[in-house]
């Protein structure tokens, strides 16, 4: 199947958990907060797997979720910036590692954290319980394939806009899952299709302001970006 097909069905990817190789603990510093993340030591290998070179070559699959990105930790760094009401429900969208719903679960709310492959899903979970939290859900999602009986007030996204093929899945999703007064924040490298994921909010209608965002690793490289907030055209 050619990935610009039109699916019937959602793609659920597993990447297999005797391919991962040895694990890495990492200490994430946000701010005044420390968490604690486990992840594949060497991502890269991943690539050579078999059951991942197999859902590439179905839908240019990628496993992403095995690393930190940045944008997770400028949303991070935002999110313990504001204030949030105790047991607001956060969905994050392509949670990968989990550090930002990991952050929200800190600030007292409730999180589902979505994924299209299940390991990363069980990263996120481990991860979160690791950081001493369990008021969590899980959800195994294809963007193209989102559900019809959810809706949350608050949307977390960080670095998912790396391929323009994902900017109209995403878009139509934030549209579909976000409550009527809801908010959706999204950080951004400014990887290349930026543009146009701006030209397609602006398309569906969506409101949305952008924001500087910076973050790294104390003492180490430092990454910007941008913080986009995003509602829907009757809030």
């Amino acid at each position: 199947m050619h990935p610009d097909q039109p699916l019937e069905q959602p793609l659920l990817p597993e990447t297999p958990l005797d391919a991962l190789g040895e694990l890495a603990r990492e200490k994430v510093i946000i701010e005044d907060r420390v968490f604690l993340l486990d992840h594949p030591r060497d991502s890269d290998h991943l690539l050579d797997v078999p059951a991942v070179r197999s859902a590439f070559a179905k839908d240019e699959y990628m496993p992403y979720w095995a690393d930190l990105w940045p944008g997770a930790r400028m949303l991070a760094k935002h999110l313990l910036k504001q204030s949030w009401p105790a047991g607001l429900v956060a969905l994050e969208i392509g949670c990968g590692l989990g550090l930002p719903g990991i952050t929200a679960l800190s600030l007292g709310m409730h999180v589902i954290f979505s994924d299209y492959d299940a390991t990363a899903l069980r990263f996120a979970a481990d991860n979160a319980r690791l950081n001493g939290f369990d008021d969590f859900e899980l959800l195994q999602m294809d963007w193209r394939f989102p559900p019809d009986n959810l809706k949350v007030p608050l949307l977390l996204a960080a670095d998912l806009i790396y391929e323009p093929r994902n900017v109209g899945p995403l878009v139509q999703l934030i549209k579909k899952l976000l409550a009527p007064t809801g908010v959706c924040l999204l950080t951004d490298q400014d990887r290349p299709p930026c543009h146009y994921f701006r030209e397609t909010l602006a398309a569906e209608g969506l409101n949305f302001t952008m924001t500087l965002a910076r973050a790294g690793e104390p003492g180490g490289r430092r990454f910007k970006g941008t913080l986009y907030t995003i509602t829907l055209p009757s809030a």
